[in-house]
């Protein structure tokens, strides 16, 4: 039997709870302050803790691996990033949104300017970190190809390369959360907010239940990435046709095809709609979000795929949320109240085709003052076999759509494949 290994104790570590860490000089944040000097950096850094003025750091899930990557030594823990050149390829804002306090909460409207709009708190040695990343790209799907090949999509130079490749402004958004504005958005109180967050996490933030003067919060979960067709500016023009989707992260039908869901097929159709709007003189926007598996995490999802494949009769279109219901406790864990967030930072105030299914993000959108004038439901022919259950089980339940809702009995024939074909 091997030696218990001994446990050294680290150095002494004193809570930011403690009545020594509120300190004078820490920056206040005004949130939705027009004048972004008066509204104040976000500064989540730890290098320097009398600055701090926000709860949690930067990179949300992967600030665990940072933390690592300290322990094992291979990282400075007061390392501070050089931001020359690195400031947006575009200019995103700023929109009468990013004044109102109740229009963004769950990210920092200023989050991709801070190495102009907060050069000189830089310079004086606060450390002030981008929450926003601006860039191009061009992507290079084989769905886009197959559209061109099949004469639905033509290369212009422009947005499609003659090679097929689609040049878009890509944005990288963490998320940033003012409690207040989070709290109100869910219809609850701040400090109930606080206390669940602080209990569900396992107690990882005390100050959200310690600090009440700490209003920011950046969580550890993903962040959001915007890709952009045309030019990003006409995002905020009413008159300029927008096409966009709103999308949910699905690794295994997204990366790997997966046929037990709709996801990747109606992302591509999606990018080949808001492409061609942007040849069209429109512009398009795909919104995709990190939450995978209904924000249920994908575990969870594989859990409910088998339960639903080894229930009695079958996978079958009647059962299909009540499955979900049984493993989870909940249908669906996303509440798209903060998802328009995104859509505000760009200064979107009216869609003309919303590819979603989703009452919910309609819903949202809509309720965050957004019009939208059509809505998209995917064409059928791009539906996999095995996903009819899907499909079929959220036409029925209420979900958009311009074709035929099947009823009951009739959803107990859409059976998906068994596990063992």
């Amino acid at each position: 039997m091997s030696e218990k290994q001994e446990f050294k104790k680290a150095n002494h570590v004193v809570l930011t709870s403690h009545i020594n860490h509120v300190f004078e000089n820490t920056p206040v944040v005004n949130w939705g302050e027009k004048d972004p000097k008066k509204r104040g950096p976000i500064i989540a850094t730890v290098s320097d803790e009398e600055t701090r003025n926000a709860i949690g750091t930067h990179s949300g899930s992967y600030t665990v691996y940072r933390a690592l990557s300290i322990a094992k030594g291979e990282y400075d823990k007061d390392h501070r990033p050089d931001l020359f050149n690195t400031h947006a390829t575009t200019t995103i804002g700023p929109h009468e949104s990013w004044y109102d306090p109740e229009k963004i909460v769950s990210l920092d409207p200023w989050g991709g300017e801070v190495q102009s709009v907060f050069k000189d708190e830089i310079e004086k040695g606060l450390n002030v970190k981008p929450t926003i990343a601006v860039t191009q790209a061009r992507l290079q799907l084989p769905e886009i190809y197959e559209a061109i090949e099949k004469g639905r999509l033509k290369p212009d130079g422009k947005v499609i390369t003659e090679n097929g490749d689609i040049n878009v402004t890509k944005v990288a958004l963490e998320p940033v959360w003012y409690l207040p504005g989070i709290a109100k958005r869910l219809n609850t109180s701040e400090g109930e907010l606080r206390k669940i967050l602080f209990k569900e996490t396992g107690g990882m933030f005390p100050e959200l239940v310690t600090r009440p003067d700490l209003k920011v919060l950046l969580p550890p979960i993903g962040s959001t990435t915007a890709y952009i067709f045309g030019n990003p500016d006409d995002l905020a023009n009413t008159n300029v046709e927008l096409s966009c989707r709103v999308h949910d992260e699905c690794n295994g039908s997204d990366v790997f095809g997966s046929d037990i869901c709709t996801c990747r097929p109606y992302l591509t159709y999606g990018i080949e709609h808001a492409a061609k709007t942007a040849q069209n003189g429109g512009v398009g926007l795909i919104v995709y979000f990190r939450k995978e598996g209904r924000a249920l995490g994908e575990v969870t999802k594989f859990l409910v795929y088998n339960a639903r494949k080894r229930q009695e009769g079958g996978d079958s279109a009647a059962n299909y949320f009540k499955r979900t219901e049984c493993v989870a406790g909940v249908e669906d864990a996303r509440f798209q109240e903060l998802m328009p967030d995104v859509l505000q930072y760009l200064g979107v105030k009216k869609i003309h085709n919303l590819h979603s299914m989703s009452n919910m993000k309609y819903d949202a959108i809509t309720g965050s003052g957004i019009e939208v004038v059509n809505r998209i439901s995917i064409p059928p022919e791009l539906i996999p076999a095995d996903a009819q259950v899907e499909i079929e089980a959220k036409k029925a339940a209420g979900y958009f759509t311009d074709g035929e809702v099947k009823d009951e009995g009739s959803l107990k024939n859409v059976q998906g494949r068994k596990l063992d074909e």
